[in-house]
């Protein structure tokens, strides 16, 4: 027999997040973080007495997504493997039917299944569930090299930047938290062309943590006693991730974003010896000169047909799909080289 739950605190993640938590959006302090910034959390989970399932959600008005923001690199389900987690996922999405008119979970990766299975619950469930690429997510497979095979193998163009510019600026890779460096990079992100941060907080929260984990990787790079890059990196489990980069428009002409990256590829590939670089989400053409391998993030839209305010939707997508000759949703390789 199979109970299942609704919860309104991440806590009941603890014990699941640790067995299951390969990356950092996985982890109960993340899904902490995010309820921390305002997010009320709807945590549904499955249990059969052997095994236990949840998925991290939240809800509005009867529209249930993801728990999760833009600092979110992926979001997945925290269930065992094989059918014992493919039952309790079923589970919930059938209790979830009688809580929303629609669910929609994104971005969900597929290198080891994961967006297939959520289909697959929630189909079988009684959903009537729509699968799409929603985002991009540029990785480096590092393959056991050194800094300067992987360097070698970069395009002309960026390695010419870094020999003609790597000397107007010096950089430093800090492995722990620093208030005035995090202070500088604040300055320079705000300067920068980026959009304004949702959560500022949050992320200095994040960096902290990781900071006083020993994950932090947090790069700076200064012409003389001005910052003008700062970039914010963690690393777990083999994989270093890049969640934040920024430079001075004003000295755009340094190219110390280039420098200080380089310096970032070569601190991860050489001391923390990773197995993958994760650039995040964003098809920026630029990832490309980096990164050596495209992969694609889902989304999974699901819509209830019992409920009344899901049938427009219902109707503008069998439009869609029969202008598109019914053609089915489908997966994209995992893995696509760039």
């Amino acid at each position: 027999m199979i109970e299942t739950r609704y919860h309104d605190s991440v806590n009941v993640l603890q014990a699941l997040a640790a067995d299951a938590a390969s990356t950092p959006f996985a982890r109960a302090d993340w899904f902490a973080l995010l309820a921390h910034s305002g997010l009320a959390p709807l945590i549904a989970s499955a249990s059969d007495g052997t095994a236990t399932a949840a998925l991290a959600l939240t809800e509005a008005e009867g529209r249930i997504t993801a728990l999760r923001n833009w600092y979110s690199f992926t979001w997945r389900d925290h269930a065992p493997p094989g059918t014992a987690g493919e039952r309790l996922l079923a589970a919930i999405a059938r209790r979830l039917r009688g809580r929303g008119w629609r669910v929609t979970l994104e971005p969900v990766p597929d290198e080891d299944g994961a967006a297939r299975r959520l289909v697959r619950a929630f189909a079988a469930a009684g959903w009537q569930v729509a699968l799409e690429p929603c985002d991009v997510n540029h990785v480096l497979e590092v393959r056991g090299r050194s800094f300067a095979q992987y360097w070698d193998s970069r395009p002309g163009p960026l390695r010419t930047t870094l020999k003609r510019k790597a000397r107007k600026v010096e950089t430093d890779v800090l492995t722990r938290f620093d208030p005035a460096v995090w202070v500088q990079y604040e300055a320079i992100y705000a300067a920068s062309w980026k959009p304004a941060e949702d959560h500022p907080a949050m992320l200095r929260a994040f960096a902290e943590a990781e900071g006083a984990a020993g994950r932090l990787r947090l790069g700076i790079a200064r012409a003389g006693d001005v910052a003008v890059a700062a970039q914010c990196w963690t690393v777990e489990n083999g994989v270093a991730y890049i969640h934040k980069l920024a430079h001075l428009e004003s000295h755009r002409s340094l190219s110390a974003g280039t420098t200080l990256s380089a310096a970032l590829f070569a601190h991860v590939i050489e001391n923390d010896r990773v197995a993958l670089v994760d650039f995040g989400t964003g098809d920026q053409p630029y990832k490309a000169d980096w990164m050596n391998t495209r992969r694609i993030r889902y989304r999974i839209d699901c819509l209830n047909p019992a409920r009344p305010r899901a049938w427009p939707p219902l109707a503008r997508r069998a439009l869609r799909r029969s202008r598109a000759g019914d053609a089915p949703a489908t997966l994209a390789p995992a893995h696509l080289q760039s």
